[in-house]
């Protein structure tokens, strides 16, 4: 005779991800140090902060109730190089850095719903004389060197049939150096890391609307796992729906964060409005 389930007891954990997590009372979360706003670490504080671990502690919160409420959160340093292998490996069992979703990257991994949509974009000087990405010819345009920028701009140049200086800098900040001191017009990137270089320095620069190309964001988790996948992302949908989330990106775009001091003053995207109203992890090239 089969007994009918107490309406007490525990929901058993399905899949090898959240079963494992139960056996141990572990969860394993990769993040990176110097990712800001996504995930970083704070002097003084021993767990990352950012706006994919605030995203994340949801995920944690949504793991206890399956897993159990003693489950530990374990953050672990991860570097872009390591962190597919980490997760492939069971070292960690997702990473909350902010991974770019891409087709290469889902061969290797699975990625939850997008919860983030990056905007290559140009950042020039206010008093430049620059309106539109058109009126950058024949000027200098300075990019990360190996950065995904340096690609989209090449094919926006051919696509609005124009030719401009192309400068290489290794660092974020030297590029913002050059472009305050007049070495270079314009300076393209990531949003998000343009606005960090005009929220950290002196003068008055502004972010060009028009975007170059789009890449979004997700939590990144071990492969052929649906049922870990799934308690993922019903709890991104229920941050969505909320409004959580939106609260979550004003605490870390539009609010002073440390320990800057100062916001980014990064307005959620059109395209971010979309992917919180219709949830999918639809990547890019």
């Amino acid at each position: 005779m089969v007994s009918a389930v107490s309406a007490d007891e525990p929901v058993r954990p399905v899949g090898p991800t959240l079963t494992k997590v139960a056996a141990r009372q572990v969860l394993y979360v990769g993040y990176r140090e110097e990712a800001q706003p996504f995930s970083y670490l704070v002097p003084g504080r021993a767990e990352p902060v950012g706006y994919m671990w605030d995203v994340c502690t949801s995920v944690f919160s949504a793991v206890r109730a399956v897993a159990g409420n003693a489950v530990r959160v374990v953050p672990i340093s991860v570097t872009d190089n390591a962190r597919t292998m980490m997760l492939k490996t069971g070292i960690t069992d997702l990473d909350c850095g902010g991974a770019g979703n891409t087709v290469a990257r889902q061969k290797q991994v699975d990625l939850s719903y997008n919860v983030y949509v990056s905007e290559i974009k140009v950042m020039v000087r206010k008093d430049g004389g620059i309106g539109s990405f058109e009126q950058l010819a024949g000027r200098k345009l300075v990019t990360l060197a190996g950065g995904s920028a340096e690609r989209h701009v090449k094919h926006a140049a051919l696509g609005s049939n124009i030719t401009f200086v192309h400068l290489l800098a290794s660092t974020p900040q030297e590029a913002m150096s050059q472009l305050a001191q007049g070495e270079a017009d314009a300076f393209a990137a990531d949003d998000v890391v343009l606005a960090a270089q005009r929220a950290a320095g002196p003068g008055d620069f502004v972010i060009l609307e028009t975007a170059l190309a789009r890449e979004p964001y997700a939590i990144m988790l071990p492969k052929d796992d649906p049922a870990w996948k799934k308690r993922v992302d019903d709890t991104l949908v229920g941050l969505m729906q909320s409004g959580e989330l939106a609260r979550i990106y004003e605490k870390w775009f539009l609010n002073p964060i440390p320990p800057l001091g100062h916001s980014l003053a990064l307005p959620m995207s059109p395209s971010l409005k979309a992917a919180i109203q219709a949830p999918g992890d639809v990547p890019v090239n």
